[in-house]
Parts: C-alpha cells; structure tokens; sequence
C-alpha cells in the first residue's frame, strides 16, 4: 500500500510524475492556499506533506496529523513552519536550498535597476499616452555604476548579489552577525555594523532570513539613518521592513525608492497606501521564478519527501 502524501499547490509535471509513481497524492491544485479546513480534513491520513510558504503548519495541525513523517517545503524560508513543534514529534522538515540563488539574485538586479532607473514609472508613463516628446529632465534616475551597495545579509544570495555588483565596479558593504572574511575578500566587500552601512549605501539589499531578530528590523529608525537619494530592494521576507515606516518615508522625502518583491501583509491589498506611491515598486513574490530555478525546488521537495516517508535522512533538511 502506498502512503499518501498532501501537496498543497501544483507542481511541474515531471516533480508530480515522481511522486505519484511512489505515492498516492492528494494535491490542492487551485491557484490560492488551501484552507485551513481542507488542510485538517486530509492531514489526518497523510504520511508526508509537500507545502509552500503560505500555508500555516503549525502544533494543532501537527496534532491532528498522527501519521505525518516528514513536512517537505518547496522555499528556502520555514517561518511558516513550526518546527520545533515538529521536532518534538519526530517530523522531518526538509526545504529547498541553493537552487534559487542565481535567480534571486538575478531578481534583485532586476529591481535594483528598474529603481535605479525609474522603469515602472516610465512604463506607466507610456502606456498612460502621455509620451508626446522627449525630454532632457524625463525620469532623471540614479546612477548605478560606482555607487555603492548596502547587502544586509552575507549569505548565498547576498554573495551572489556582491559578484554581480562588481560587474558595475560598486563600493560592496555588507552586514550579518558576523564578518566574513574570505568570502568578502574576492568581492572587494567590506563589513560595517548595520547603522553605518544605512548611512553609507547608495542602495540597500535585504538578504536575511525571518526570525525574530530580524522582523522589524528595518523600521522608522533605520530608514532615518538612508540617504534621501537612497534605494531599498527586499528579496528576503516581508516582515524584515517595517511597512507604516517604509510608507512614511517614501511619501515624505525621506528616502528615494523602495522595490519590494516581498511585503508586510503579503500579498498586499488593492489600494494599500505603499501601492499609492510612483516610487515604490512591488512585485508579486516571483524573486526565484524561473522555469529552472521553480523545477528544481519540486524535485528537491519531492527528494525529501520520499526519503522522509522511507524513514531515511532527507538530502536537504532544515536540522538534522
């Protein structure tokens, strides 16, 4: 008899196909999170769970799933997760490590530029019919090359977003708990405490994971230390910034930009005072959103999932 496993979104056809050759699946296959009701009326058979960042696992759902072996996460992240619930009921918890750095990173270059250069408003601008001419003064935006970057978090992703900042011969600083070194040396990329590195960059990058260290970690204080010229991107979690002081600080001047691809509450309402700025740029979350990056993450989740059921180490665990 096969075990079952809930999955809690589609996944690529060849990451499904693999599962289901070893596993009978109950999949959600809607475009939005299941609900609260349909996770507890199917986890209680469920042998594994491949899930996502928007869905809630936590200790009254765990008590209502007393076959549950391991809870395999198709993200990096696992706040979502209660694991040391899990934890002290011999659960599993795998995620998907690696595979999403190029592309976040990438990503991150992406916005970090369409700020830089005003592009969504610009675009905007056209697609409003009100091109008529071309204008010395039109959408003035920033320079990128050799200004200099802010990374807060030194990690796979914030090293991968450094590599590329060299390409434009930017002054690197980046902060974490703790320095570096031989990973900042190649890079040119120097270690500041967090408050000088806001003080110094041009632009700043989040790369941290959410904890409760960092949430909240960039708030009203934080954005008084920017330049007024400066750029916030988020990459990393919502929760990081502050939203009601990031509003406040785009609308009074106080920095230059913000371009999120995550946010607090995520995702944001139609007509959220951030959503009512020219200069803040939100993006729906699609930081890793590649064809290559998004079938890896399913063959990843699906590896530890199989491995979790077989009572085996799973490849890509969240702890030991």
């Amino acid at each position: 008899m096969k075990p079952t496993v809930l999955v809690t979104r589609h996944l690529p056809q060849s990451a499904y196909d693999d599962l289901a050759a070893a596993c009978d699946v109950i999949i959600w296959d809607e475009e939005y999170p299941p609900t609260g009701d349909y996770l507890r009326r199917h986890i209680p058979t469920a042998e594994g769970l491949i899930c996502l960042l928007t869905d809630t696992i936590d200790a009254p759902l765990l008590d209502a799933a007393p076959q549950l072996k391991v809870i395999s996460q198709v993200a990096v992240g696992y706040d979502n997760i209660d694991v040391a619930a899990a934890a002290q009921r011999g659960i599993a918890v795998g995620n998907t490590p690696g595979v999403l750095t190029a592309a976040t990173a990438d990503f991150t270059w992406a916005l970090l530029l369409a700020a830089a250069r005003r592009v969504g408003e610009a675009s905007n601008y056209v697609h409003d019919g009100q091109w008529q001419t071309w204008g010395l003064t039109l959408f003035l935006g920033q320079e990128v090359q050799g200004a200099t970057l802010g990374l807060i978090g030194f990690g796979r992703i914030g090293q991968a977003v450094a590599r590329r900042a060299t390409g434009f011969e930017m002054n690197i600083l980046y902060h974490g708990r703790s320095p570096h070194p031989d990973a900042a040396a190649p890079l040119g990329a120097a270690y500041r405490d967090l408050d000088d590195l806001l003080c110094e960059s041009d632009f700043v990058s989040l790369h941290v994971d959410l904890n409760a260290q960092t949430r909240g970690l960039i708030g009203a204080r934080e954005l008084g230390l920017m330049k007024k010229t400066a750029v916030l991107i988020n990459t990393a979690r919502g929760p990081v910034v502050d939203s009601d002081a990031l509003y406040a600080a785009l609308a009074s001047g106080g920095i230059a930009y913000a371009a999120l691809d995550v946010t607090d509450p995520e995702p944001l309402p139609a007509g959220h005072p951030l959503l009512t700025l020219p200069n803040c740029l939100v993006t729906p979350h699609i930081a890793s959103a590649t064809t290559t990056a998004r079938t890896q993450m399913a063959h990843m989740a699906v590896r530890n999932c199989l491995a979790g059921l077989r009572g085996d180490p799973l490849p890509f665990p969240v702890f030991p």
